[in-house]
């Protein structure tokens, strides 16, 4: 082949992998939020609102327990944000260098409720009406690991309820499990945020809003080691801007 047509050919293939790499789709930048189960349904708007706002961003969510995201980040989890139902398990994700403190930011608070079976003929009075006979199965998220089970039982306990109340127990993995159970009318009474309280009206009835005694606060905060730093923390901050906050406050979140 002479020098000349050599000289073409190359040209031409350059000319034709330029066309190709043009016509190839620009790689979006994956951001995945592993949240409390209690912000699925928020989350689930939120996010195609955040995708509008950073072109070429997809959001990946993971919803579960606090504590069981807690595990999965802490084993290398490929996450970028993680927003946690209550401070414990934020303050664990600190202590392990999971993120950092002058990242973490409360972004909504929440209010534990007591739900009883839509279908159900008598409310509790009060929170000792659970220890009566007439009370055999109380949903209850694992205190261990489900932050709505931590603010239960510390209630239960100062009310010096818990010993009654514990062998009723029906542990949940995460609060909408609990609320599920209450739902099918398979416990007398089970503890959710008022959140979740309120995306079944027709299934369950509020008999008492509870009194906490550390306030309901979701705390959110970039992964120490996310690949995307700069997008994980955007994320946090969109959390709080009006926008956010107006779709959270349509699903019964407070301020912060």
């Amino acid at each position: 082949m002479c020098p000349a047509l050599s000289r073409q050919l190359a040209l031409a293939l350059a000319c034709v992998a330029s066309l190709g790499l043009q016509a190839l789709p620009a790689r979006a930048a994956d951001l995945t939020v592993s949240a409390a189960a209690s912000l699925t349904n928020a989350f689930k708007d939120l996010a195609p609102a955040f995708e509008a706002a950073n072109t070429g961003t997809k959001v990946q969510l993971n919803f579960a327990a606090s504590g069981p995201l807690l595990q999965q980040i802490a084993k290398g989890a490929p996450v970028d944000v993680f927003a946690s139902a209550d401070q414990e398990t934020m303050d664990q994700a600190q202590a392990q260098g999971l993120v950092k403190a002058e990242q973490r930011r409360n972004f909504v608070s929440n209010a534990l409720v007591l739900v009883v079976p839509a279908a159900a003929a008598k409310l509790p009075a009060g929170l000792k009406d659970l220890a009566q006979p007439a009370v055999t199965r109380v949903a209850i998220g694992l205190p261990a690991s489900v932050p709505v089970g931590r603010y239960t039982k510390a209630v239960l306990e100062a009310e010096g309820l818990w010993a009654a109340v514990e062998p009723k127990m029906i542990g949940a993995q995460n609060v909408r499990q609990a609320l599920d159970y209450v739902a099918r009318g398979e416990v007398d009474a089970g503890f959710v945020y008022a959140t979740d309280a309120a995306l079944m009206p027709d299934k369950v009835k509020v008999a008492l809003t509870v009194t906490t005694q550390k306030p309901v606060l979701y705390p959110a905060a970039p992964v120490a080691a996310s690949p995307n730093a700069a997008l994980a923390q955007k994320f946090v901050d969109f959390l709080l801007a009006p926008p956010a906050q107006a779709v959270l406050a349509k699903y019964g979140f407070g301020k912060p």
